[in-house]
């Protein structure tokens, strides 16, 4: 017997789609997969922060770097704050490290992008709101 939601199955989508982007795992969370939500965040965080230690800050550059940027502001929208920070410009980055911080930044926003595709089908196929239970080890 199905479970009756609080809120549309339509509301139920986009509130996993948004904490799936706000938090990487966080939709994952909500639709009970509680294992696989733990190893997203701290696969993407660690990602995007590696990014951030071999690059500095200055690898986000949403007005001279923007097509890297856009990958990147997929991780959360914690990224546009920081994006906002070296617009001024005085974090600068070059070279290699540059380079590499980069890709490392920008790959951690599209997995978060998958994660979120992922922490959406799920809830579409109605974990969270059917099953209602974390799964069982097998």
């Amino acid at each position: 017997m199905k479970k009756e939601t609080k809120y549309g199955h339509g509301s139920f989508l986009i509130i996993v789609a948004l904490s799936a982007w706000v938090i990487p795992g966080a939709g994952h969370f909500i639709v009970k997969e509680r294992k696989r939500a733990i190893i997203i965040f701290v696969t993407i965080t660690v990602t995007f922060l590696m990014g951030l230690y071999i690059g500095s800050v200055g690898v986000i550059d949403p007005e001279g770097a923007w097509p890297w940027y856009i990958p990147q502001f997929m991780t959360s929208p914690a990224v546009a704050l920081l994006g906002n920070m070296t617009k001024t410009g005085d974090y600068v980055s070059y070279g290699k490290p540059n380079d590499i911080g980069q890709i490392y930044t920008s790959i951690a926003g599209l997995l978060n992008l998958l994660c979120v595709t992922s922490a959406v089908y799920m809830a579409y196929c109605g974990r969270g709101e059917i099953i209602g239970e974390e799964e069982d080890d097998q």
